[in-house]
Order: structure tokens, then C-alpha cells, then sequence
């Protein structure tokens, strides 16, 4: 029998994970004065979900969670947005990952490289994907839909920026680093 790549952990915290992003975008989203774009509390949740589970776990939470989300808000997905949400927890699972974010202690430089992650992250999905797949799949207005991923990419980013990097810190003290423990003889 073939291992799964996923522990039971991350299939886990895939559920929890998406569970608790779509109840975030209902309940703890701020209006951002452009129709249909919020400033969206759950993106933070996701940015430290990525960092934790990685990026496959990154991209399942911020897909399902969103699609959730809207089937339960707007009555269906809007699939444009829930594909750059899972986009958004791919990249900084990815980036990440790759800068080593939650190995060892959380110190300045590792703060900064998770905030050029979801800088990157939020960027690409909002600015680029979002408005895209607008336009590719529901024929949107060009003007109207880049507007509203910039809107929403920048909320975003202030959003992950803050609170995100509160999250990861909190954690970061809850952790115990390798080796601090010794055995008393």
C-alpha cells in the first residue's frame, strides 16, 4: 500500500483550516467600500495555516475555505476568487517553507522574509489571477475587476501583515526550540 503524503494532521487541519477561513470571511470581514471586495481577517488565519502545513495544505484551506465562504454568503462560488485564495496559501506555504520561516526562533529577518511571502503571495493572486479569471471565466469589465484586486490585495496584505505576523509570533513563543531542553542529572 502507498503512503499518503498528507498525515492525518494535515488532513486535519485542512478541514479545521477551511472551516475556520470561511467562518472568518462571514463573520469577521470589514466592507472596503468596493462592491463584492471585503477587508478579510481570514487571510491572515490562512497566511499562518501556509507557514505551519505548507503550500498544498496553504492552497486546500484557501480554496475550499473560500468556496464555502461564498456558497454559503453569495448563494455559489465566485471560482475566480477561490482559485486566487488557494493561490494565496500556496505561495507563502511555498515561500515559506523555502525561507524557514518556523525553524529555530522567530527573529526579525524571518518576520520580514514571511511579509515579502505574503506581499508576493497576495500579489500575484490579486492583482494578477483574480482579475484575470474575472475577465476569462464571467467576462467581467477590465477596470472594474483590477480594481477590486487591488483593493482587496493591498487589504490583504495591511491584513496578513498585521495580524498574520501577531499570529506567527504568538506561536513562534508557544514553541519549544530544539536542544533549549536538557536533562538534569
Amino acid at each position: 500500500m502507498k503512503e499518503s503524503k498528507f498525515s492525518i494532521k494535515t488532513i486535519v487541519a485542512i478541514g479545521i483550516g477551511a472551516a475556520v477561513f470561511m467562518v472568518l470571511g462571514r463573520f469577521a470581514s470589514i466592507p472596503s467600500g468596493i462592491p463584492n471586495t471585503n477587508i478579510e481577517t481570514a487571510y491572515a488565519y490562512l497566511a499562518f495555516m501556509s507557514v505551519i502545513y505548507g503550500p498544498v495544505a496553504g492552497f486546500l484551506i484557501g480554496f475550499i475555505g473560500h468556496a464555502l465562504k461564498d456558497l454559503i454568503f453569495y448563494g455559489m462560488p465566485w471560482f475566480s476568487w477561490v482559485i486566487a485564495s488557494g493561490v494565496v496559501g500556496l505561495v507563502i506555504g511555498f515561500l515559506s517553507k523555502k525561507f524557514k520561516v518556523m525553524e529555530g526562533t522567530l527573529n526579525k529577518e524571518k518576520i520580514i522574509k514571511f511579509n515579502i511571502s505574503q506581499i508576493i503571495a497576495n500579489a500575484t493572486a490579486w492583482f494578477l489571477v483574480a482579475p484575470t479569471l474575472d475577465i476569462l471565466i464571467y467576462a467581467e469589465p477590465a477596470n472594474k475587476v483590477y480594481l477590486q484586486g487591488i483593493i482587496g490585495g493591498i487589504s490583504n496584505m495591511i491584513t496578513v501583515g498585521t495580524i498574520g505576523t501577531l499570529i506567527l509570533m504568538a506561536y513562534s513563543k508557544s514553541k519549544v526550540n530544539d536542544g533549549s531542553l536538557k536533562i538534569d542529572e
